[in-house]
Order: C-alpha cells, then sequence, then structure tokens
C-alpha cells in the first residue's frame, strides 16, 4: 500500500497527529493550506460574521487552496485529517476532495475535536464530492500513541 497522509490544521493539534500518522505507516505528508490563511479573528466560532463560521453555514463553499501540488496520484491510500468544526469537516476539506482525480484511490478521514465525533456527515461528502471508496475514518485525540495509529492504519 502507497499512503498518503493529507490535513489541515488550524491551531497545530492535527498537524501533530498527521505528523505521528505519517510517521507510524511511514508515508508522505501533505499540509493542505487555504489560499488565504485563517486569522484568530477568522476562526472566532462566537461571532457569526466570522469567516469560518460563514463557510461552514454554507455546505456549497470551497474556498480556495494555497497549491494544488499533492502527490495524490502517487499513492493507493490518502489519508485525509481536519480538525472538527460545527460538528463537521472544515470547507477547505471539501475544497481539497474536490481538486483531485481520486479515481480508484481510498480515503480514510481522520479527525481531532475536543469531542465531537467524527459523525457519518464527512464521509458521505467525500464519496459524493469523489467519487471514491471512503473507508471508515475516526477521530483522535490530540495524545494519541504512535503504536495505537499503527494498529488502527493497519484496520483500513
Amino acid at each position: 500500500m502507497k499512503a498518503l497522509v493529507a490535513y489541515f490544521s488550524a491551531s497545530g493539534v492535527t498537524a501533530k497527529l498527521a505528523k505521528r500518522l505519517a510517521d507510524a505507516i511511514e508515508a508522505p505528508v501533505y499540509e493542505i493550506r487555504p489560499a488565504q490563511l485563517y486569522t484568530r479573528a477568522d476562526l472566532d466560532w462566537t461571532n457569526k460574521q466570522s469567516r469560518s463560521t460563514i463557510e461552514m453555514q454554507d455546505k456549497n463553499c470551497r474556498p480556495a487552496l494555497a497549491d494544488t501540488d499533492a502527490p495524490v496520484a502517487d499513492a493507493d491510500v490518502i489519508f485525509v485529517g481536519y480538525p472538527v468544526w460545527w460538528y463537521r469537516e472544515p470547507s477547505i476539506i471539501d475544497s481539497f476532495l474536490a481538486a483531485y482525480d481520486f479515481t480508484g484511490k481510498k480515503i480514510v478521514l481522520f479527525a481531532t475535536s475536543g469531542g465531537s465525533d467524527i459523525g457519518k456527515e464527512a464521509p458521505a461528502r467525500a464519496a459524493e464530492i469523489t467519487k471514491a471508496e471512503i473507508l471508515p475514518g475516526k477521530r483522535f485525540s490530540a495524545n494519541v500513541l504512535i503504536d495505537d495509529l499503527k494498529a488502527w492504519a493497519k484496520t483500513v
């Protein structure tokens, strides 16, 4: 299995998890970056006018990506990680999924969250956007052990 770990992280928590997963499965890691970085004010979920709040209210929102250089073509399985926002994946994840051809690929979602689960919406949206096979994903705590990540990756 040739894998790729792609992730979006606003605060660094998901970045640490993604890098730990990439080490666990010996895969390259790719950061999904928005063309316009999120500021602290953009991420203020208590402000109904903040950028992230507005994006999350529109399920068709596709924020621009900084690049489309992810080595997706080189992988059979793409692990896609993100923080859970408003009980689902951030819109930038939908932008990433829409930007590439995932024909014949398997996608595995993983997430970080203080308490929300990965849910069913993100896998269903990923399948709809990519037309790829979406394998069961999982939410992890920020300090999950590398051995636990290895064991999980073997199950997918």
